[in-house]
């Protein structure tokens, strides 16, 4: 993954999470202990950690709207991004429509967006959110009971703050248009 971390600069260490281009060997972190480590360095500094995750497939408006207010939240914004295999799991067997790589890579690009993980079906319940313990978990209504919520702040997390949906159309939403018109394209030849 590029150049040893041993070698560079203390200093200059996570220099490449702060600049604007997408540096995705380093914003990739795929090792829940290495981002709990990175976490808590970026504490350090004085950041207020923010973490939010979901599937991100087919990258739209409303994704976009969503990391940029979780990101206002705080100093620094960690995305857990589902894997192919858990978006089956949650979503069904067509999905998801843009593979997990290419999905990481698109939130990379995202502004605002500090360090991307993937979020695998044999991590435990909650595995990012132990690992990286963020002042602020940001999720939408339908992610976490108000018992979730209240163990999560007591546990985990400084606060969670719930974020409305911010798109007209979900990606669900779209792929049923575009397999409708597919459809109806077919029938009419």
């Amino acid at each position: 993954m590029g150049q040893d971390r041993g070698d560079r600069e203390p200093g200059r260490l996570y220099s490449d999470l702060f600049q604007d281009a997408s540096h995705f060997e380093e914003r990739f972190v795929d090792d829940l202990d290495r981002l709990a480590a990175m976490s808590s360095a970026l504490k350090t500094l004085g950041l207020r950690v923010v973490l939010t995750s979901g599937s991100f497939d087919m990258i739209h408006e409303g994704h976009s709207r969503y990391l940029e207010h979780a990101r206002s939240l705080g100093g620094f914004l960690i995305v857990g991004v589902d894997s192919d295999e858990k978006v089956r799991r949650r979503k069904g067997p067509s999905r998801p429509a843009v593979p997990e790589m290419e999905r990481l890579r698109m939130v990379t690009h995202q502004r605002g967006v500090g360090i991307v993980t993937l979020k695998h079906v044999h991590h435990e319940q909650w595995a990012l959110i132990k690992a990286v313990r963020p002042a602020v978990l940001v999720a939408t209504a339908e992610t976490y009971t108000d018992d979730e919520v209240a163990q999560l702040e007591s546990q985990y997390c400084g606060r969670v703050e719930v974020l409305d949906r911010m798109s007209t159309v979900s990606t669900s939403a779209r792929l049923r248009l575009i397999h409708l018109a597919d459809a109806a394209q077919s029938a009419g030849e």
